[in-house]
């Protein structure tokens, strides 16, 4: 099995990455569904959201109020980190249960868009960056996700910057390109990233004699 770390930007095309993958045969492992998961009704994970935010939080149904939780946290680095500390740990166990469900030769790509804030890289073989310029994302985010430009600035603030994400990278897909462009730069990496996973693992030792 090959664990593969992918990571990007918001706005950078991440899911697009991602998507691309799976019709290669990538398992994905992606954190924000789960994290959507752990916080759904009548779950633990919610209920501790609501413990530490308010009951102004959840929308009349009693699901959570997503986009009225992230304007309160991506604005206020302290809330952040709290709805942080609530949600990856059941993020996390969650995954790794997903993960030994694999079989021995996949290439398991954990979608993981906080793993350079959070210090991730070294769980996985390998990690993956999806780059694409500040500006990019920016526009990407006011015209498609239709975002307010200081919220959208918000939360591209909140994250790790370009630098810091590829600092961890192992291999780079710029995402600044036409989307046939993007498509043959996935096929490559997945080549590779299928060697790998096929690889005989290497000897530490020699048999002595």
């Amino acid at each position: 099995m090959l664990k593969v770390g992918l990571t990007g930007g918001i706005g950078a095309g991440k899911s697009e990455v991602s998507r691309l993958l799976v019709e290669h045969g990538a398992v994905l492992i992606d954190a924000d569904r789960i994290a959507r998961e752990v916080v759904a009704p009548g779950t633990p994970g919610l209920a501790a959201v609501v413990d530490a935010f308010g009951a102004d939080v959840l929308t009349p149904d009693g699901s959570l109020d997503r986009p009225k939780l992230g304007s309160l946290v991506f604005a206020d680095p302290d809330k952040l980190a709290a709805l942080n500390a609530i949600v990856h740990p059941l993020v996390g166990a969650r995954s790794r249960q997903l993960e030994q469900e694999a079989a021995p030769d996949a290439v398991v790509v954990h979608d993981v868009p906080l793993l350079a804030e959070n210090g991730l890289a070294p769980l996985y073989d390998l990690v993956v960056v999806v780059d694409a310029p500040p500006r990019t994302q920016l526009d990407r985010l006011v015209r498609l996700r239709g975002m307010t430009e200081e919220d959208a600035r918000a939360r591209m603030a909140a994250q790790a910057t370009r630098d810091q994400r590829l600092e961890i990278a192992d291999i780079v897909i710029d995402n600044d390109v036409p989307l046939d462009d993007l498509r043959r730069r996935v096929r490559d990496v997945w080549a590779d990233l299928e060697g790998r996973a096929h690889r005989p693992p290497e000897r530490s030792e020699q048999v002595q004699e």
